[in-house]
């Protein structure tokens, strides 16, 4: 049978540049779902809106069999797109509202940028694979990563291969994906540990710190998780510059 695969949009970012906005040809002779299929070109699952077998909708779940002798053409399209997609079952749920992450050890700069912007973020740089799994499936959290292949496992509802390698950029492309701006609520949480953000009394900590912060400063906050103790210093007015910039990104 000829099977073809087409990828649309930003799905062609996992095929080789040669193979790109052209019908692909998988190497299977076997009975394979969809899913499968389409993650056998390197595309996970959780990056596909909506697929369609010879212009019909179709599911993750739906089987072909390659030695058939009808020919069969299977479309892709990305999830993250707001139109353009043909009708059907949806593939991907809505996403966790607010937005909550769990990322992989790769990913600790982003971790941090996003806890800034007043996420939920949980990281560590000693997570394995089966327990971002399980973090991302059990408690609804959409699993950011950098290995394409931790997207494959079936449990993982809500996940997202992260392109960029800089980190400023990650964030901006996470809060574009994922439609983020107005959800920023930036300075609420530790960016160290993910707890949250208490106001205190300077006379609650004035041990804790330099004599020249407490001559130039009043205003204090302590972590509820670590304990950590911030204040608005000098990279303060920065920070804020690039979280204005930032929600100016929407749409």
């Amino acid at each position: 049978m000829g099977v073809q695969v087409l990828f649309h949009g930003c799905l062609d970012d996992f095929l080789p540049p040669a193979g790109r906005g052209q019908p692909a040809t998988p190497h299977t002779s076997r009975r394979t779902s969809l899913k499968d299929l389409v993650e056998s070109f390197g595309v996970p699952h959780t990056e596909v809106a909506a697929l369609t077998l010879n212009n019909h909708p179709a599911a993750f779940e739906t089987l072909i069999e390659p030695q058939d002798d009808e020919p069969c053409l299977i479309r892709a399209w990305p999830a993250g797109v707001s139109g353009g997609l043909p009708g059907g079952p949806a593939l991907q749920p809505p996403r966790p509202r607010p937005a909550r992450f769990v990322l992989d050890v790769h990913l600790g700069r982003l971790a941090r940028y996003l806890r800034l912007l007043g996420f939920d973020v949980c990281w560590r740089n000693d997570f394995e694979d089966e327990e971002l799994a399980y973090m991302s499936a059990a408690q609804k959290r959409i699993l950011l990563t950098r290995d394409r292949r931790l997207l494959y496992r079936r449990q993982i509802v809500h996940g997202y291969f992260v392109r960029a390698t800089d980190p400023s950029r990650q964030v901006e492309e996470v809060c574009r994906r994922f439609e983020l701006h107005d959800e920023i609520a930036a300075f609420r949480r530790c960016a160290r540990c993910n707890g949250l953000l208490m106001r205190v009394d300077k006379a609650s900590v004035d041990r804790q710190l330099e004599a020249r912060t407490l001559r130039y400063y009043n205003d204090f906050y302590r972590c509820a998780r670590c304990h950590h103790i911030y204040w608005q210093g000098s990279h303060f007015a920065r920070m804020s510059a690039w979280v204005e910039a930032l929600k100016q990104q929407a749409g």
